[in-house]
């Protein structure tokens, strides 16, 4: 399965850069090979920039080795091995008018001191940021995201877009970091679903993530904007920022693994402003994003 995976999102990175820069017509991808010393690596793409986008990486790794100590303290565990292996993306476009968007899907193996599986998993999903809100975008990405869902099991959509909502909340800030997706992880085989569904599940949404993104990119990159909605992307941005470093379990994740500093920072946009006790004018299209962020909503 490890290595189905891998090869897996091998291709899917192949498929999605290539996409990327054909939609943006300027920027390519910089790729770089990386080796992690206690074992493993990855292939880091990098694109900024671009005509639409200003910053974005496409990222695929797998690392094994030893389970560090506070990940064994996290699971229960002692003297564990572990393999992990995913991709994870994140697109920050020049233009408000675009959404941020994120995505990851993931597979993790754990064995005993002999190298049995005494554990195995997958996770993933993917969620949309906006800096103004297009309703419209917003079902387009939860509508392609529920066909992916509706047909593996007519109850994955449900569940996993909650899991969204609660997982990417901003708690100390009383919001949402955006307008969500889908999140699901410790994907077992229980509940009649044997690992090979769930990697055809996963494979699906990973595969769903173009069509849910790209046709809105194409739909607002004409879009004008003035210098006052590019800040205004800038201070939401500090939101995105903010969420990364101080709930991300990814993020935490691959601090704690010692993990590739550049590839787990590679989600931070470059430019970014933090204003004291900033609030949108009353009745404007921000507090409009503003009062959508402070409650769930269901898209589709």
């Amino acid at each position: 399965m490890k290595d189905k995976f891998y090869n897996y999102i091998q291709q899917l990175q192949d498929t999605i850069t290539s996409k990327l820069e054909e939609v943006d017509g300027v920027a390519k991808f910089q790729e770089d090979l990386w080796k992690r010393p206690e074992g493993g690596g990855g292939r880091t793409r990098v694109i900024e920039n671009g005509a639409i986008f200003e910053k974005g990486g496409v990222n695929i790794s797998a690392v094994h080795g030893a389970l560090p100590q506070s990940m064994q303290n996290y699971f229960g565990v002692k003297d564990a091995d572990f393999f992990a292996c995913g991709l994870s993306l994140v697109l920050h476009p020049k233009s408000p008018m675009i959404p941020t968007v994120h995505a990851n899907w993931r597979y993790f193996e754990m064995y005993d001191k002999e190298g049995n599986i005494v554990d195995q998993w997958f996770g993933g999903g993917q969620d949309l940021t906006p800096y103004y809100l297009f309703e419209e975008d917003a079902m387009h990405f939860h509508s392609v995201c529920k066909k992916a869902c509706d047909a593996h099991n007519p109850e994955f959509y449900a569940n996993y877009k909650k899991r969204c909502d609660d997982y990417f909340w901003n708690s100390h800030r009383n919001e949402a970091r955006g307008v969500g997706g889908l999140f699901f992880d410790y994907c077992k085989a229980t509940d009649g679903m044997s690992m090979q569904n769930w990697y055809n599940f996963v494979t699906e949404v990973g595969n769903s993530f173009l069509e849910a993104y790209v046709p809105t990119v194409i739909k607002r990159k004409e879009l004008p904007y003035t210098q006052k909605q590019r800040d205004w992307q800038e201070i939401r941005r500090g939101r995105y920022v903010e969420f990364n470093l101080v709930h991300d379990k990814g993020t935490l994740f691959g601090l704690k693994t010692n993990g590739r500093i550049e590839s787990i920072l590679m989600s931070l946009p470059p430019h970014v402003q933090w204003h004291y006790d900033h609030h949108p004018e009353e009745g404007s299209e921000e507090e409009k994003l503003i009062q959508a962020l402070q409650k769930p909503k269901n898209w589709v």
